[in-house]
């Protein structure tokens, strides 16, 4: 086991990180991009240390039910022991499990997925070094079709599934959204400063929506060298920012 940590999101909320099993600026951007509900019933996919979950507890959005679901064993007993310290059983609900094969989720019954899927294509780029790098940087074990395919089959009509990707893969993601049933409804890149090109978007679609794609403002993290109001507000109240940097 590699060497662990505890971070605290909030005084009464701590995550077990990992070097292989961490988080970064995109988990913080895709929590907030998704706009959970307590009403929601939702799931993580590729859910790693279970960051996002612990976001939405963080902010008091966290859904009815969360299944934050992983393929790797030691991302899922990292999440499983700090829903146990958090005292989040029977609210947040760690399953290790291929997204490809989630029989045991009713189909039709969650209102919102979230994903931070692998950026790279299989074949695409050098590949990472260990197995947790290559599963969560690469699509080796899960393409964006495999997302968009399971997604519609779990979320109810009206459902949405929300992920964030390179900018390189905008198109990718919006046809593998069509191709299932799930219409691109919001779209935002996020951008370093004014002066860069965005480094990553972050898309809501909508299973049975009807088209029509709404641009938002762009996220800003930056201004004259400067954290935003809007970068600083990811992290509230959590001040480690050390700990979140862009993957």
């Amino acid at each position: 086991m590699s060497l662990e940590r505890w971070e605290k999101l909030r005084e009464d909320l701590s995550l077990l990180v990992s070097k292989e099993h961490t988080f970064g600026t995109d988990a913080f951007l895709l929590a907030r991009f998704a706009h959970a509900h307590p009403k929601d019933r939702a799931a993580d996919f590729g859910t790693g240390c279970g960051i996002i979950p612990f976001l939405w507890h963080r902010d008091n959005v966290l859904p009815s039910y969360c299944y934050a679901v992983d393929i790797q064993k030691q991302a899922i007993e990292q999440c499983r022991r700090s829903v146990e310290e958090s005292h989040l059983l029977g609210r947040i609900e760690p399953i290790l499990s291929d997204i490809r094969c989630l029989a045991f989720i009713e189909p039709g019954s969650l209102t919102l997925i979230t994903c931070n899927p692998p950026y790279k294509q299989n074949g695409g780029g050098i590949l990472s070094q260990t197995t947790s790098d290559k599963i969560a940087r690469h699509e080796t074990m899960c393409t964006l079709e495999d997302l968009c395919l399971s997604a519609s089959r779990l979320l109810q009509f009206g459902g949405r599934l929300c992920i964030c990707q390179r900018p390189e893969r905008l198109c990718d993601s919006i046809c593998a959204m069509r191709l299932y049933g799930i219409e691109p409804k919001r779209l935002q890149f996020v951008h370093r400063d004014s002066h860069s090109a965005p480094w990553l978007f972050l898309l809501e679609g909508r299973k049975g929506g009807k088209p029509f794609l709404k641009t938002e403002s762009p996220f800003l993290m930056y201004e004259n060298g400067t954290p935003t109001s809007q970068a600083q507000s990811l992290y509230r109240p959590w001040t480690q920012t050390e700990g979140a940097t862009c993957r």
